[in-house]
C-alpha cells in the first residue's frame, strides 16, 4: 500500500533526526557558490531552517524532501504524461551505459553537491571527479532529435510535471510545518552547541593572535 504523504514527510524528517548527532561543522574552505536546492528553498523556510542554519544540516533535509517530490512526480508522469515518460525512459537507458557515474548511489547528506573542491587558485587540479564524468558521458551515443511537433508537445508535458512538482512541493511545506518543533528541539540539541564552540575558539584566538611563548621572548 502506498504510503501517504504525510507518512513519507514524517519518516524522512525521523531519518535526519537520527543522522544529525554525527553531523559535524565543516573544518574546511567554504564554497562561494550557494547551492541551488538549498538557497532560498520553501522547504528549509517551512522546516524552519533559516540562513544561520549551517548549509551541511540543511542540505540533508532539503534532498529527503526532494526525494519525495520526485518519487510523486514520477509516478504522475507514469500516468498522465508519456511523451515525457518515454524520453525519461530513453535519458535514463543512456545514463545505465555510462561507465562512469560518481554522483550515483551518495548518500542524501552528499546527493547533489559538487563533486570537487573548490580549485586553489594557482594549484590547478590534474583531474577532476566532475571531468572523468564528463568523459565517460561523451562516450555514449546522445539521443535521437525530436521534431517540432514532438518538442512542443514535450514542453506541454514538462509544463504539467512542473505544476503537478510545484503542488506537491506545497503540501510538503505544509506538512513540515507540524514538524518543526522537534526539528528545532533537534537542533538545539546537537547543532547549536557546535557552533558555539567554534564561536568561543574564534574569539579566543582573536583575543590572542600571538603564542603566548612567542610574545614572552619578543
Amino acid at each position: 500500500m502506498e504510503r501517504s504523504l504525510e507518512t513519507q514527510v514524517s519518516q524522512a524528517v525521523d531519518a535526519w533526526l537520527r543522522w544529525l548527532p554525527r553531523w559535524e561543522p565543516a573544518t574546511h574552505r567554504g564554497r562561494v557558490a550557494p547551492c541551488r536546492r538549498c538557497f532560498g528553498s520553501p522547504v528549509l523556510s517551512a522546516a524552519g531552517l533559516g540562513a544561520d542554519v549551517p548549509h551541511g544540516v540543511q542540505h540533508g533535509l532539503s534532498t529527503r524532501m526532494k526525494t519525495i517530490v520526485d518519487h510523486a512526480v514520477a509516478e504522475y508522469t507514469a500516468l498522465n504524461l508519456p511523451m515525457l515518460q518515454a524520453e525519461l525512459d530513453q535519458q535514463a537507458a543512456r545514463n545505465r551505459a555510462r561507465t562512469y557515474r560518481p554522483s550515483e548511489g551518495l548518500d542524501p547528506e552528499f546527493e547533489g553537491m559538487p563533486l570537487d573542491p573548490d580549485p586553489v587558485p594557482g594549484a590547478p587540479f590534474l583531474f577532476t571527479i566532475a571531468g572523468m564524468a564528463e568523459e565517460a558521458d561523451a562516450d555514449v551515443p546522445a539521443l535521437p532529435p525530436l521534431s517540432d511537433e514532438a518538442k512542443a508537445a514535450l514542453r506541454q508535458e514538462v509544463g504539467l510535471a512542473d505544476d503537478y512538482a510545484n503542488m506537491v512541493g506545497r503540501e510538503v511545506c505544509s506538512i513540515l510545518l507540524h514538524h518543526r518543533l522537534r526539528i528545532q528541539a533537534a537542533l538545539a540539541e546537537y547543532v547549536e552547541p557546535q557552533i558555539e564552540a567554534l564561536l568561543d575558539e574564534l574569539t579566543k584566538s582573536l583575543d590572542a593572535p600571538f603564542d603566548p611563548g612567542e610574545a614572552s621572548s619578543a
